[in-house]
């Protein structure tokens, strides 16, 4: 939620801007003034910015996307469980209703769900198209709602993928992108747009209701396994991108450095960036960098992926009773180049590599 937003945003990890918890409608937190988004680093190589979806990044007036460099907002400011009607949090009572944003303004409260894919699609073929229009370059961050609980289609889609509620908001966020390819395609500029599309963490195993799976490997969503943080993604730029598929390791905090290098712009000298540019796997089909990954819950360092070496100090497994369980260790070691699925613990066989 806040945190892989802010990461993929700033191209920075989250704890150093604060931005490493969840942010609830209760929260004053938010972005800071200082960080520089990549909405706001494009728009000095004349890219217009907008956001359509989830922000989660402060609901607060000066913590909107139009105060951080996107010129168009859509979406709720949120997850879209965290109302008095739809949250199973404690505090729920002292929740208001869920808004719906445009630009900074409250247009409904409570939307229709089910109509958010639909509608968010809208709003971004229409961005698209009037960017084309003004004949400007853009950057559009698309962070569909779906398929995060409480799971929602529209009439087109429920009950036609045999998975579920899950499988049909699934199907409806990949109609959405064939829109914006559609979009893409028939304006004429696919070959000059890079299009990404990844997940901010694995499958919600503690809801029964999400029908997601991590397939071999451990856990998911909310816990430091590689079933909460390994995720698919795809590059897709015809004439650029060549059709392949790669082992690579990638963060979705390289996409600001990536973007940023295809921009012309250059990052700041004054702060530290843990992205690095992308584009020697995507454009040259490179092997990429050393895998590095630190990994933060609440401020706390619980796990570190350096090389093949997954190193846990602590692991919290989602459970079915919505609660986080937290468990503290003698550092636990995996080798994912032979066991993604961080069955086997070699700690005692590599104590050196435990040191490092």
């Amino acid at each position: 939620c806040t945190p892989s937003r802010a990461a993929l945003l700033t191209g920075r990890l989250p704890i150093r801007n604060g931005l490493n918890v969840v942010l609830f409608p209760t929260s004053k937190d938010g972005i800071p003034d200082e960080e520089l988004t990549l909405a706001e680093l494009l728009k000095t190589r004349g890219y217009t910015s907008a956001i359509v979806g989830k922000w989660h990044l402060g609901h607060r007036p000066q913590h909107l996307p139009l105060r951080h460099g996107f010129d168009r907002y859509f979406g709720i400011p949120y997850s879209n469980d965290m109302s008095p009607t739809t949250s199973v949090h404690p505090n729920k009572a002292a929740f208001p209703k869920t808004p719906l944003i445009q630009g900074e303004k409250t247009i409904e409260e409570e939307p229709d769900q089910s109509q958010l894919t639909q509608r968010y699609t809208k709003e971004a073929v229409s961005f698209i198209r009037d960017s084309a229009k003004a004949k400007k370059p853009f950057f559009l961050y698309l962070a569909h709602t779906m398929p995060h609980w409480p799971l929602a289609a529209s009439e087109r889609f429920r009950g036609k993928s045999g998975r579920g509620i899950y499988g049909d908001a699934v199907e409806e966020v990949d109609w959405s992108v064939g829109e914006v390819i559609r979009t893409l395609k028939e304006l004429k500029l696919e070959r000059n747009t890079l299009v990404v599309f990844s997940s901010d963490n694995g499958p919600a195993r503690y809801l029964k209701e999400e029908g997601g799976s991590a397939g071999g490997l451990r856990d998911g969503k909310g816990s430091t396994w590689e079933g909460g943080q390994r995720e698919p993604a795809i590059a897709w730029w015809p004439g650029k991108v060549k059709p392949a598929v790669s082992h690579a390791f990638g963060v979705t905090m390289d996409l600001f450095p990536t973007f940023a290098k295809l921009a012309g712009a250059e990052l700041p000298k004054d702060r530290v960036y843990d992205g690095v540019d992308l584009g020697p796997v995507l454009f040259e089909g490179g092997a990429g960098r050393e895998p590095l990954l630190f990994h933060y819950n609440q401020g706390a360092l619980r796990a570190v992926r350096k090389g093949k070496w997954k190193l846990h100090m602590e692991t919290n497994t989602a459970m079915p009773e919505r609660k986080n369980y937290t468990v503290r260790h003698p550092p636990l070691l995996f080798n994912l180049e032979v066991d993604y699925a961080e069955e086997f613990d070699v700690a005692a066989q590599h104590p050196e590599v435990v040191k490092e």
